[in-house]
């Protein structure tokens, strides 16, 4: 299949950064270490259970709802997307 001047394997080269992205992403957000008893952002109590679901745990549920939604309103662009959708 012709693919203009990319370079053979590129879509796939692209997929798997595309997935490495995600992994890496992801592994970052992981909690890991003594969690706090409380959030780090608004100084709320921690309740035990979420800090025995979630060592390392720094936020209380309400602020990582918030920090979740940061994080997602940042992502710059999505590569599982055809081109004309990026530059929209």
């Amino acid at each position: 299949m012709a693919s203009g001047w990319a370079q053979d394997g590129a879509v796939d080269a692209q997929i798997q950064d595309s997935i490495n992205d995600e992994i890496a992403r992801v592994r970052r957000r992981l909690a890991g270490g003594v969690s706090l008893e409380e959030c780090e952002e608004c100084g709320a109590v921690i309740p035990l259970a979420r800090r025995k679901a979630m060592p390392g745990v720094r936020l209380c549920v309400e602020c990582q709802q918030d920090a979740d939604k940061t994080e997602q309103a940042f992502s710059l662009y999505n590569r599982r997307f055809s081109k004309s959708s990026q530059l929209k």
